[in-house]
């Protein structure tokens, strides 16, 4: 690693300062540098020992701002996590959202953090069998499913009751108190149940479809939420960078629950996914197995 990538390395670790905090920065730089270069006589030693003494100047530099001012790895973000939230309603709504056949399915891949990645093909009207996975999930028709992957051979196949279950969701609100009352649901705690909502929020945007109106009621609807936080320097499952926002954890949770961060991206809004996963590909295919 030379200079220049080391200098890159630290910032990109600990973000910059405002200007009026860096001029005496720089001075200290300087002076490590020439205290450095007099007592060293090789070159190549003192190479070594200017790495050393530009990294530590140039962490002073780039961390003299308070805390709250710069932020070291996922920080607070600048951004109001409302403000997010609305331009990610925004984008939604500008998406034209054209529908799917009936007879088409949702084509989903799902990257992780930590592998084995997900792909499912989801019956767009729930009458055809679906594959989650290396999973098979029985269309309904008729008001029978097929059963799979079930522990009995002798019950593979045979028929259940059932009813459709479209992934195109034409029967939600549109607007963002509506759709806040339909994400609470019965919940009457609402300042204590966050986390809920986030997760809610992170179930209906990746393997349903909603209409675009819908997509901005959701985001709106999360923005009334209390407790939220932005986050700068966030990636997502797949590595993307983004915007975070942070849905704390409900009270009463595990001691051991993480809140859930939902990714935008910073300069489109677009939701990207979670600090843990990442839609890819969402898409319609017309057949099982097929990949765009």
């Amino acid at each position: 690693m030379d200079e220049l990538d080391l200098i890159r390395d630290r910032a990109e670790t600990v973000g910059f300062a405002p200007a009026e905090h860096l001029a005496p920065a720089r001075e200290r730089l300087l002076a490590a540098a020439r205290g450095e270069r007099r007592h060293r006589s090789r070159r190549w030693v003192w190479l070594g020992g200017a790495s050393v003494g530009l990294a530590a100047a140039i962490t002073a530099v780039v961390t003299l701002a308070p805390a709250d001012q710069v932020g070291v790895g996922p920080a607070v973000a600048h951004a109001d996590p409302v403000k997010v939230l609305t331009a990610a309603a925004d984008t939604a709504l500008k998406d034209p959202g054209k529908p799917p056949r009936p007879d088409q399915f949702l084509y989903v891949k799902t990257e992780y953090t930590i592998p084995p990645n997900r792909e499912v093909w989801l019956s767009v009207d729930g009458t055809r069998d679906s594959l989650i996975g290396s999973a098979k999930e029985g269309g309904c028709r008729n008001g029978k499913a097929p059963m799979y992957g079930t522990n009995d051979p002798r019950a593979e196949g045979t028929l259940q009751d059932c009813t459709p279950k479209t992934i195109y969701r034409t029967d939600l609100p549109t607007t963002a108190d509506a759709m806040l009352a339909y994400l609470y649901g019965k919940e009457a705690d609402r300042a204590g149940r966050a986390g809920y909502i986030g997760k809610a929020v992170y179930t209906l945007a990746y393997e349903q479809v909603l209409q675009p109106a819908s997509y901005a009621a959701l985001f709106e609807a999360a923005a009334k939420v209390p407790g939220l936080t932005a986050l700068d320097h966030v990636t997502d499952g797949a590595g993307r960078p983004g915007v975070g926002i942070e849905f704390p954890v409900s009270s009463g949770s595990s001691p051991k629950a993480q809140p859930i961060v939902l990714v935008f991206d910073a300069t489109t809004y677009q939701f990207l996914g979670t600090t843990d996963s990442a839609v890819t590909v969402k898409t319609y295919v017309d057949a099982v197995g097929q990949r765009p």
